[in-house]
């Protein structure tokens, strides 16, 4: 037999042995815990396509944070599901609004707990888009006006970070919005809270079962004029090098599954965090198949974020980040993961 022999196996003998050699880390503190709260009292009501995912009114949000942090998670990111929608989402603004107002209750118990803020307007607004919509004089046809609803982007960014917001995570994809909102966030004094942008998010076919959670769906047309094609590679790059130039602090890629590629590219090209969405219809699909017995649900998910991380995802933002966190958890106090 010619030498060297290679043999790889050699460092897969054992659980401890795998261990040794592993050349990333799964952890808790790379998960971000999504929350959907709501007006009302009393309500904890199920979403029926995303189960074990919650509507919270106010008063439900505080057993909500305070699992969170005993599983010790470091990051919550919220989403609004308000009474009232206008044409130009005024409550995503409002003092008094449904996450202003989480933002002020979380904080007040768990100061220690970074409050994202998800900075949009589609929950918000009666026709469901993601910016403001004005009728094109010359074809009749409704048009989201980018600059106007830049406006007021930037309106709700600072109310959310006057609330106690830790991070800025805006959505929308209208171009230009880190710069308005760096901007806004630096007139008003909060020049040292970090945006999390949106920074390649895709038109998908995987956000369905977050439109029925967050009431979003678009009332006409859909979001293809401001959320990327799938098929774009280099676009995503373009568009991540403009927020990095207009002053993003961290960069997402929404969703992840399916992008993978865009990830490491992100991670290759610039040195700024990049984040990985795991998006409702991967966290559904995953479920579905477990609930009929199709595949183990914990390996799955493990495999699943394991593989975001190794693609150069250094935070994850996931709808299974209380579960990773318990599988974490029991696996560090004696329960290994990897026992074949």
């Amino acid at each position: 037999m010619a030498f060297p022999v290679v043999r790889g196996r050699r460092l897969r003998s054992s659980a401890a042995m795998r261990n040794l050699v592993r050349e990333m880390q799964l952890t808790v503190n790379d998960l971000v815990h999504p929350i959907f709260v709501t007006v009302g009292e009393g309500v904890r009501e199920e979403i029926p396509s995303m189960p074990g995912v919650f509507h919270l009114s106010l008063d439900q949000l505080d057993a909500e944070i305070d699992e969170a942090v005993e599983l010790g998670l470091q990051a919550v990111l919220l989403f609004g599901v308000p009474a009232t929608k206008d044409a130009v989402g005024s409550s995503a603004y409002d003092e008094a609004g449904i996450v202003q107002q989480a933002i002020r209750r979380i904080k007040a118990r768990a100061p220690e707990l970074l409050v994202i803020a998800d900075t949009c307007l589609c929950q918000f607004t009666d026709h469901g888009h993601c910016g403001l919509v004005h009728r094109d004089e010359a074809t009749g046809r409704a048009v989201i006006d980018n600059d106007e609803s830049l406006k007021v982007l930037a309106r709700t960014a600072v109310s959310q970070a006057a609330a106690g917001a830790d991070i800025i995570a805006p959505s929308n994809m209208m171009d230009g919005y880190v710069q308005a909102i760096r901007a806004a966030l630096d007139e008003a004094g909060f020049e040292n809270t970090p945006i999390m942008a949106y920074s390649v998010k895709f038109a998908s076919a995987f956000y369905g079962p977050f439109r029925e959670a967050a009431h979003s769906a678009p009332q006409f047309g859909d979001r293809k004029t401001y959320q990327m094609d799938p098929a774009n590679g280099r676009e995503a790059l373009r568009e991540a090098e403009s927020d990095v130039l207009e002053g993003a602090d961290f960069l997402m890629v929404k969703p992840a599954l399916a992008y993978m590629d865009i990830i490491r590219m992100l991670k290759d090209r610039f040195d700024l965090p990049v984040v990985a969405y795991n998006v409702s219809g991967e966290y559904s699909m995953v479920k579905a198949a477990a609930a009929n017995g199709w595949i183990d649900e914990r390996a799955v998910v493990m495999e699943m974020l394991t593989g975001m991380k190794r693609a150069g995802a250094d935070i994850i933002l996931t709808y299974f980040s209380k579960d990773v966190a318990r599988w974490l958890n029991s696996s560090r106090n004696g329960c290994p993961s990897d026992s074949q």
